[in-house]
């Protein structure tokens, strides 16, 4: 409670006196107000503070027996309580939030390395039972016809009977390669929704619709001389 100064408090009480003496000495006690500077309001609150001394005093009493919080001075030279400076977030908010990131290490990288290790253990099991399909001893005087690449090759391939060799080898799988490398930078969407990635799923259904149409003519429409062919019609020239 800020304390009052000894001048009013002597003023308040002369005032008090003159008020007990009756309505005698009501001129005399409006001559002092007129002649004194003190507004009325400070009057008022000092009487009324006078009233709250006894409440007060007792109140310290019992609050002096009790261990008093931690006090922090605020603005102005006003105790402040120190809960009522910090924010009560960084107190209560004790539970951690989700989050949707984890670490490369070991999240990513133990599944990664588990699917590899059992990539591996299945291929070389499937070797061991299973031969490949090798054909003869090559005879260089004989050349096959038709000539055919591997399968996975064979798209290639059908692109240099149709374009240039720097277009086909080198321009064409280029252009597809690089839009393929740019398309988690155009399409950041996370969804995995087929709807939400329409840019993503596009692009990745025309490569492949692309490359498989070239492998399935390569594979089956090219016949001797790596001509077009019905395979219905003159056979079919297609090996692993």
């Amino acid at each position: 409670m800020a304390e009052i100064p000894d001048h009013l408090l002597k003023r308040a009480q002369e005032a008090r006196e003159r008020q007990a003496d009756g309505d005698e000495t009501t001129p005399a006690i409006t001559e002092e107000k007129s002649e004194s500077k003190i507004p009325d309001h400070l009057l008022e609150r000092t009487v009324a503070a006078k009233d709250r001394e006894p409440v007060a005093t007792a109140t310290a009493q019992v609050a002096s027996s009790a261990p008093l919080p931690p006090t922090g001075s605020g603005p102005g030279g006003n105790t402040q309580r120190l809960l009522t400076v910090v924010k009560s977030g960084s107190i209560q908010d004790v539970k951690l939030k989700p989050v949707d990131k984890v670490h490369v290490w070991p999240h990513l990288l133990i599944v990664e390395f588990v699917a590899a290790l059992a990539i591996t253990a299945f291929a070389t099991i499937f070797s061991i039972f299973v031969n490949a399909p090798l054909l003869e001893l090559a005879n260089f005087n004989q050349t096959p016809n038709p000539s055919k690449a591997p399968w996975y090759f064979l798209g290639l391939q059908e692109l240099l009977t149709m374009f240039h060799p720097m277009v086909a080898g080198v321009t064409i799988p280029g252009l597809a390669l690089f839009l393929l490398i740019l398309a988690p930078y155009i399409d950041k969407n996370p969804s995995n929704k087929p709807e939400d990635r329409k840019f993503a799923i596009s692009l990745m259904t025309i490569h492949l619709m692309f490359w498989g149409v070239l492998v399935m003519i390569g594979s089956f429409f090219r016949g001797p001389g790596f001509n077009f062919i019905f395979p219905w019609a003159e056979g079919l020239f297609f090996e692993l």
